[in-house]
């Protein structure tokens, strides 16, 4: 279990005592000072506290042993119904009526969140179905990070095919969020799912993401029919042949992980646009060819992953922190990269990052 986690559970564990630790902290400051000073403060944090964390019956027996700790620390000086006794149970009793409040309005929230969360999980399930962890004899491994907490719904893709031509692989990045980044995401899979089953070669493929793309710029309304575009990575593993062969358009370049430890950028030969920029220029479409050896692994990723940054805003560099590392399966490298990113930006992660890792055994 890293830090974190370890961090995160035992600030949880105090959270959930805290309710307790308020109102005994609350007895031994009025036992401990004259009685002038007053521990209401203490005892009306408690329920507070525990409306957000706790059920409604922990909300309620957090409010019932407030306002009877309150009582309690009055019958040293005997039991009399005085106007500060009466006063400070009254405040702790209201407060305690309004911790319950609290607590239904947060339940309520919660539920909204959970219904909300649920939809989003579906939608992104729907788009970026998770593959098989082995086709056409390959490890695979896929990993969606959002930015935010509970957030679900980006633009990143990635995709993997199995066909004729060998296994085809796609990583991109979708100009902008929500539903309308959704929308472009399914266009680009749906897209290359089909030119992936039919196109002899990466070069007509990438065409085809082209041409659908374009084809959704039109219905696009305002910026995104002016400004939308995507940034892909497409590779294509050959049956048998040990060799992968990359086309990128304007994506950040994938990773190839050897036995050795050794880590090797695979950047374009010749810089392209991204698509859905056709307008700005047009020129031939170059898949390039590298060997891809046995217990290698090949890396995709979008640039949450490349342009995650720490607080002094320096940016992660994948290449430089996988060097001299070997990982048996992809998934346990995804995972590692994950939880380093997050390290690194101390979980304030701007960009959502898609990872795709692919073993040849």
């Amino acid at each position: 279990m890293d830090q974190e986690a370890v961090a995160g559970r035992r600030v949880s564990a105090l959270l959930r005592v805290l309710p307790a630790l308020l109102i005994v902290g609350g007895v031994l400051y009025d036992l401990l000072t004259p009685r002038a000073f007053t521990a209401i403060p203490f005892f009306t944090a408690a329920p507070l506290v525990a409306a957000p964390l706790f059920p409604l019956l922990g909300t309620v027996v957090a409010g019932a042993v407030a306002l009877i700790a309150a009582f309690a620390v009055h019958m040293r000086f005997g039991f009399r119904l005085d106007a500060d006794t009466l006063t400070e149970a009254l405040t702790v009793a209201v407060v305690a009526v309004l911790a319950v409040v609290l607590n239904r309005v947060v339940l309520r929230g919660d539920q909204r969140l959970a219904s909300q969360r649920q939809i989003a999980e579906a939608v992104q399930r729907a788009v970026l179905p998770e593959p098989d962890d082995r086709i056409g004899g390959f490890d695979i491994a896929v990993r969606y990070e959002a930015a935010q907490k509970d957030a679900f719904i980006g633009g990143d893709l990635y995709a993997v095919q199995d066909t004729s031509y060998g296994v085809r692989l796609v990583v991109g990045d979708v100009r902008g969020k929500g539903m309308g980044a959704v929308a472009a995401v399914a266009v680009v899979l749906g897209a290359f799912r089909e030119a992936a089953e039919q196109e002899p070669t990466l070069e007509a493929v990438a065409r085809r993401l082209e041409r659908a793309l374009a084809r959704e710029g039109t219905r696009r309304e305002g910026l995104d029919a002016i400004e939308g575009f995507t940034t892909v990575v497409l590779a294509e593993l050959p049956h048998g042949d040990g060799i992968v062969r990359v086309l990128n358009r304007g994506h950040p370049p994938p990773l190839l992980l050897c036995p050795d430890g050794t880590v090797r950028a695979l950047p374009a030969a010749e810089p392209a646009l991204p698509l859905g920029m056709g307008e700005l220029g047009s020129w031939p479409d170059r898949a390039e060819e590298t060997v891809f050896p046995g217990g290698a692994t090949l890396l995709l990723y979008t640039d949450g992953l490349s342009e995650a940054r720490d607080r002094y805003g320096e940016f992660y560099d994948p290449a430089a922190r996988l060097a001299g590392r070997a990982f048996r399966v992809p998934g346990a490298l995804l995972s590692a990269l994950a939880a380093e990113v997050r390290r690194h930006t101390g979980g304030g992660m701007t960009d959502d990052m898609a990872l795709l890792a692919v073993r040849r055994p």
